[in-house]
């Protein structure tokens, strides 16, 4: 629709100009394309992360990490020990140890980026002398006194199945967690004996020795832990080292099993019911070596940080 100028300069003859000027300032407006107008406008950027993104991107750079606190009473320890072909038994039960025992230093620890880690178990145990027997042939009895010093120190990479480590969780929350790295072993040995012969001549003699050695072994092993309630939690722990390759026999190993409670949101009290086993035999003639077997009571304090 053609529009015309209405103004009295146009009906009496007078100048253009002026209804000119008007349309020249009307024109854009009134006769532009809506396409082309529409076109011409800058769109709004789409966002290029979402508040989950950001949240789980944060997570996965963000440095976690545990440390637990722990003391491992056994019921009962068994084993041999064996000083150039003098083999003495020991059989203790959990008082025999306490009587004996001064000193004992036990931590574990973990560090966590995204999935992947370093865990750590450090252990050093000292005993003094205690009571054992010492049957070296059918024809000797007698009485034996072992000490031990023993250090176990684990180093290992870890990776993480499942959900981040936690004091608190909605039940059947859940991880597991395999690790491969290297256990280190140092003891320290020392047995006495008073020997006696059951045989027509009575003899009576005494025998001393001391082993020490320390060396490494291949470790591999998991975790996991899942929730029964918020709370209150079930964990499992399994590992062997050695495999026989640093000596005639090599080799150690945990199995563990137990209840964790937290008694605020980044800390956790842990029961726990645990079997270890330690094996070195060298292969020297005579030999000399040991062998420890030991299931009992943990009770651990684990912080989440």
């Amino acid at each position: 629709m053609v529009q015309t100028c209405s103004s009295p300069l146009w009906r009496s003859g007078g100048s253009l100009l002026p209804c000119l000027a008007l349309l020249a300032c009307l024109a854009p407006a009134a006769w532009a394309n809506p396409a082309e107008a529409s076109a011409g406008e800058p769109e709004p950027a789409e966002p290029t992360s979402t508040p989950e993104k950001a949240a789980e991107h944060s997570a996965s750079d963000a440095w976690r990490g545990t440390v637990e606190l722990y003391g491992f009473a056994p019921l009962r320890v068994t084993g041999s020990t064996t000083i150039r072909g003098f083999e003495a038994d020991t059989d203790f039960n959990l008082g025999d140890i306490f009587s004996s025992l001064q000193w004992a230093t036990s931590l574990r620890g973990s560090v966590e980026r995204g999935r992947w880690g370093l865990l750590t178990d450090l252990s050093y145990v000292r005993l003094g002398e205690d009571a054992a027997r010492t049957t070296p042939g059918e024809r000797f009895t007698g009485r034996a006194r072992v000490s031990t010093t023993q250090g176990i120190y684990d180093l290992a990479v870890r990776y993480r199945l499942g959900e981040v480590e936690s004091a608190v969780a909605a039940p059947g929350a859940f991880s597991v967690i395999p690790y491969l790295g290297v256990r280190v072993i140092d003891a320290r040995l020392n047995a006495s004996a008073e020997i006696q012969g059951n045989g027509p001549r009575e003899l009576s003699f005494e025998r001393e020795g001391t082993f020490g050695r320390t060396w490494a072994q291949p470790l591999a092993g998991l975790q996991g832990t899942v929730f029964l309630a918020p709370r209150l939690r079930a964990f499992a722990r399994a590992d062997v080292g050695g495999f026989g390759l640093s000596g005639a026999k090599d080799l150690s190993g945990n199995a563990q099993i137990g209840l964790g409670y937290a008694v605020g949101n980044n800390t956790d009290l842990n029961l726990s019911w645990r079997y270890m086993s330690l094996q070195y035999q060298n292969n020297k003639n005579p030999d000399s070596g040991f062998s420890s077997y030991q299931n009992g009571i943990e009770l651990g304090l684990k912080f989440f940080f």
